[in-house]
């Protein structure tokens, strides 16, 4: 085996792994990636970016579906065309992970195709497509594997009838019916766009409500917005089987009326994800995992020295966004500088429906719950001059304060473009900003980032255009 050192070596190129090398080779270390898919990751080629230009495409599609409301008349059918939709789609995956590769060229990284296991902590076995093997060394090691679709009893996939998100990226026809198992992030994408290309939809989920990890009037409210689409919403719903032996997909639930049957040509499991920490090497080096995950300290040192994680395979969010700032920070530390520790109360969380959902911090339940005196601001977005010029009334921005300090403790944002407003939050949070130094910040109008700031005049009683 042909033996090369570096100072930094990362499996899987990611948004944890392609920024924490990015970042290491700007710090002046020498960096490898091991990847045995394409550059750039689930998210990037497989997720975040394809699953938006999709969204994309179902935010035109309503756009004109509505055009009559904005005194535009466009007569004839209007037909979605799936291969062109799923094409441009994997045009723009392909070209973000073409701007991943331009930049590890630019800062001098080398990639390395293939599946990669630690053999010591500082040595890994790379196996290459074609079966060869190569032993890489590195004074340090980042896994950052990622993670897969998650998979449940009943709900077994086998690609064609029972799909995950990578089938769901590049269907070649739009399914008269589709049943989407789950509604997080990922499922309710999905359950809107193809709702918007006129697929029937039942969004199934096993608790009280949709976006279940979101405040619980943001749910409540992006519930009724699919229903007022025509969207059939089954909450507190399992799936025990599902029958694909016929034509349809017979889909056999437990709810709270008691047994249910419903049918579809497809059905989605969006059920979450499973981290990838299988065939790294683990358990040979017993390196401590919980939960099935990678148990790391606050700058992500595995319990193997010189061994670290970041991203899916360890605790916390799995969100692209928090990838990259853990690889930063992990990669900082490599370098000897000193990096304060990645704050997880402040995550901002981003669901691309339509209306689109943001949030960061508590929810007003959980901030009971822990017995805080609170004040709570909310402003509707039928109040709001932009959204009502756009068209775009459905939901909210809600602010929860502590109610001694004025400190914000947490954002609740339902609405038109509220993932391009959620940032301000996390900003003003970061900088223990207060409820009336938000008050006295002038927002432009006409915005729907007004709503903001009359939120916070509402839990003061000062709001001014409620």
């Amino acid at each position: 085996m042909e033996r090369i050192k570096y100072d930094l070596l990362i499996i899987g190129s990611g948004p944890g792994g392609y920024v924490a090398a990015i970042k290491a080779s700007q710090l002046g270390l020498k960096v490898v990636v091991i990847e045995r898919d394409e550059i750039g990751g689930i998210c990037l080629n497989w997720g975040c970016i394809p699953a938006k230009a999709l969204l994309k495409t179902a935010q035109v599609m309503d756009y004109i579906k509505h055009a009559g409301d904005y005194g535009i008349d466009i007569k004839g059918s209007i037909e979605p065309d799936m291969k062109k939709i799923v094409e441009r789609s994997r045009n723009v995956a392909e070209g973000m992970s073409k701007g991943v590769q331009f930049l590890f060229r630019k800062n001098k990284i080398d990639v390395i195709k293939g599946s990669g296991k630690l053999v010591s902590a500082n040595e890994v076995e790379v196996s290459s497509p074609d079966g060869k093997t190569e032993l890489m060394v590195a004074d340090h090691i980042i896994l950052a594997t990622g993670a897969r679709s998650k998979e449940i009893p009943g709900l077994k996939q086998d690609g064609k009838k029972i799909i995950a998100y990578r089938e769901a990226l590049t269907l070649n026809r739009i399914p008269e019916s589709m049943i989407v198992v789950g509604s997080g992030a990922i499922g309710s994408e999905f359950a809107w766009f193809y709702h918007s290309m006129g697929t029937k939809v039942s969004l199934v989920e096993f608790l009280p409500h949709i976006v279940p990890v979101e405040d619980e009037e943001v749910s409540k409210q992006l519930e009724r917005s699919f229903k007022k689409a025509k969207i059939k919403v089954m909450t507190g719903s399992a799936v025990e089987s599902v029958d694909i032996s016929g034509k349809l997909c017979k889909a056999k639930l437990k709810t709270r009326k008691g047994i249910e049957e419903i049918e579809a040509e497809l059905v989605l499991s969006a059920v979450g994800v499973s981290p990838n920490i299988e065939g790294l090497g683990l358990e040979e080096l017993g390196i401590a995992t919980e939960n099935g995950r990678i148990k790391v300290d606050d700058y992500y040192n595995t319990s193997l020295k010189g061994v670290y994680a970041i991203g899916d395979i360890v605790h916390g969010p799995a969100l692209a966004h928090v990838a990259s700032a853990e690889g930063i920070i992990c990669v900082e530390k490599i370098a000897g500088k000193d990096p304060a520790a990645l704050d997880y109360e402040n995550i901002p969380s981003c669901t691309y429906t339509s209306p689109e959902v943001a949030s960061v911090g508590i929810t007003e339940s959980a901030a009971r719950e822990k017995g805080l005196e609170i004040k709570v601001g909310k402003f509707p977005f039928t109040a709001s001059g932009k959204a009502s010029a756009a068209g775009r009334r459905d939901g909210f921005v809600k602010l929860i304060f502590d109610e001694k300090y004025g400190e914000l403790l947490g954002a609740h944002m339902i609405g038109d473009n509220v993932t391009e407003m959620i940032a301000e939050i996390v900003v003003a949070r970061k900088l223990e900003t207060t409820a009336h130094e938000m008050i006295k910040s002038v927002h432009p109008h006409p915005t729907m980032s007004e709503a903001v700031m009359e939120a916070a005049a509402a839990a003061y009683d000062e709001v001014i255009h409620l």
